[in-house]
């Protein structure tokens, strides 16, 4: 009997390690960063897009201003010749003022194009932006989601170590064969491997036992036999 109440000790601590693995497990911190990764790979292809052509809006604003520049200091250099004195020719002076006049022309329709892509960037600015604000805040909650992981699972570890130390103790004073025979019990039973037997009642699945059946486990345990509950499995442990 007394090596059937160490079992219950060793079943205590690995019930105790299971309890800690699992809170491991299923740490909140874990479903917080399983969100954040969900997400960013969410938005990663739109925010790609955006940005794309958010990049290539720009690109054009940019050409656009440079050919308006390019008009503009065409028909200032075609007015600054006409005004110089070199010309003297009417028809060569009414030709370049046509010219400056197409010039400025092309200038402002330019101008008007770039308006309309200037109106347009702010839209793609602001649906990157947005994108990019959900990226930025996903990568922030992810990276505290990690640290408060990594803290808490160093915790858990520290209790783990200690809990692993007590039961190798525990289970120093079973023999090799019950130790066996536990752990397979425990493999089957899912995690019990030993219960009290309680009144007509196994601790370990909570099912209730025929009379007749107990009090022959009684005798048994008394004896220094082993004897499984039938509805889980486990090895029961008579109350003394």
């Amino acid at each position: 009997m007394a090596d059937l109440e160490a079992l219950l000790v060793v079943q205590e601590h690995d019930t105790a390690l299971d309890r800690l693995r699992h809170r491991k497990a299923t740490l909140p911190e874990r479903a917080v960063l399983a969100g954040t990764k969900a997400e960013l790979a969410e938005i990663a292809t739109p925010l790609a897009e955006a940005e794309a052509i958010r990049n290539e809006g720009s690109r054009s604003i940019a050409r656009l201003e440079h050919e308006v520049a390019s008009a503009g200091d065409k028909a200032t250099a075609i007015d600054k010749m006409m005004y110089s004195g070199t010309i003297s020719s009417p028809r060569e002076l009414q030709n370049m003022q046509a010219e400056i006049d197409q010039m400025r022309r092309h200038q402002k329709t330019l101008e008007d194009s770039e308006l309309e892509l200037l109106e347009r960037q702010e839209t793609l600015d602001a649906d990157f932006g947005a994108l990019d604000g959900r990226r930025s805040t996903a990568i922030a909650t992810a990276a505290a989601a990690v640290v408060e992981i990594d803290s808490k699972v160093a915790e858990i570890d520290i209790e783990e170590s200690a809990e692993m130390v007590a039961r190798s103790a525990a289970a120093a004073v079973l023999t090799p064969e019950l130790l066996a025979l536990y752990d397979t019990c425990r493999e089957r039973a899912r995690g019990v491997g030993a219960a009290r037997l309680l009144g007509q009642t196994c601790q370990g699945c909570m099912l209730t036992i025929p009379s007749t059946e107990v009090e022959r486990i009684r005798r048994g345990g008394l004896d220094g036999a082993v004897e499984h509950c039938d509805n889980c499995g486990a090895i029961l442990v008579p109350s003394v």
